[in-house]
C-alpha cells in the first residue's frame, strides 16, 4: 500500500507542469510571437481604424501584430487609405513563392528597404519602417500573406516577434 501511495504521489507531482502549461495556453490566446503562425491573413477591412497601432495589451509590441487566436491587430485601415495607393500595382510582377503558414521563409539579408529570401526580393512600405527595427534581416522567419484591402501590397509576418509590415514585391525568382 505504501508503494502505491508513493507511485500516485510521484505521478501527481510529475503531471503538474503539464497542467500548468495547459492553463497558460488557455490564458495566452492574446499572446504575440514566439513561433506562432496565423492560419490565414487578415479579413477584409470595413472602415476606418478601430484603434491606433500601439500597445493594445500590456507587453504587446507598438507595431501591427497577430494574437495567438488569429486576430490581426492594426490591419483595419480602410480600402481607400491614400498611403496604399500605387499607380502601378504589381509593377515588378506578383510574388509566386507561396503564401500562408505552409510557406515559412528565412530572411537571407538586406534591410527594410530591400530584403530577400530564396531569390525573391521585397521592400517595406515607408510608413511601416518603424515597425521592423527589431527584425533580424539575416535569419528571422517570415510568412507572406496577400493584403486583402490594398492592391499591390503583401504582408510580411515575422514569426519570432509576431509583428507584420506591408511590403511590395520587387522581383526575383
Amino acid at each position: 500500500m505504501r508503494l502505491l501511495l508513493t507511485v500516485v504521489a510521484v505521478s501527481v507531482l510529475l503531471s503538474l507542469p503539464a497542467v500548468a502549461q495547459h492553463n497558460n495556453h488557455e490564458a495566452s490566446s492574446h499572446a504575440v510571437g514566439g513561433g506562432y503562425i496565423p492560419k490565414h491573413g487578415p479579413p477584409v477591412s470595413h472602415g476606418a481604424p478601430a484603434r491606433p497601432v500601439g500597445h493594445d495589451e500590456p507587453g504587446h509590441p507598438e507595431a501591427p501584430h497577430v494574437h495567438h487566436n488569429g486576430e490581426w491587430v492594426g490591419h483595419d485601415y480602410g480600402h481607400d487609405d491614400a498611403r496604399f495607393h500605387l499607380d502601378h500595382p504589381f509593377e515588378h510582377g506578383r510574388f509566386t513563392g507561396g503564401f500562408g503558414p505552409h510557406h515559412v521563409w528565412h530572411l537571407a539579408g538586406g534591410g527594410p528597404n530591400r530584403f530577400w529570401f530564396n531569390g525573391f526580393y521585397f521592400g517595406v512600405a515607408p510608413f511601416d519602417l518603424a515597425y521592423c527595427n527589431d527584425w533580424d534581416w539575416n535569419s528571422d522567419q517570415v510568412v507572406i500573406y496577400d493584403d486583402p484591402d490594398h492592391e499591390g501590397w503583401y504582408l510580411a509576418y515575422n514569426v519570432r516577434l509576431g509583428t507584420y509590415v506591408h511590403v511590395q514585391y520587387t522581383g526575383g525568382a
